[in-house]
């Protein structure tokens, strides 16, 4: 197991991102590696980071402004080689089509439920351990 996880948080909400941070803690389940977070608050520092790479998973909040979340995954999806999976936080359960649409691998609802959330960042982050192997 690789000894820390990248996760890109997109959200132009500082609360938000907090959220996320606060619900994964140092690891979002025993069996994956520890975590650190790159924070972006716009669109174009979520591309900057994804060009530098290292990221392992994003977590793009589908309520963000002036760019949702959804929007900006299905751009990374196009324009990225190699996209890392992508952990979508939607406004309301209904919105689950969207995020097939957008072709994020899972979708978490706001606010940020932490087992709820943890356990969807850690299947994600399994399922890159896995690919990579």
């Amino acid at each position: 197991m690789q000894a820390t996880a990248t996760v890109l948080v997109y959200s132009d909400n500082a609360h938000t991102r907090e959220q996320v941070r606060l619900a994964t803690g140092r690891r979002p389940a025993p069996d994956v590696p520890l975590v650190e977070f790159v924070e972006c608050a716009t669109p174009a520092a979520v591309l900057k980071e994804l060009d530098r790479g290292g990221i392992d998973v994003c977590v793009l909040d589908g309520e963000a402004v002036p760019m949702g979340g959804m929007g900006v995954c299905r751009q990374i999806k196009d324009e990225i080689f190699n996209c890392p999976p992508v952990l979508l936080l939607i406004g309301r359960p209904q919105d689950a089509w969207l995020a097939t649409w957008s072709r994020a691998e899972a979708a978490v609802t706001l606010p940020v439920e932490p087992v709820e959330f943890a356990n969807a960042l850690a299947s994600l982050l399994r399922r890159k351990a896995l690919a990579g192997a």
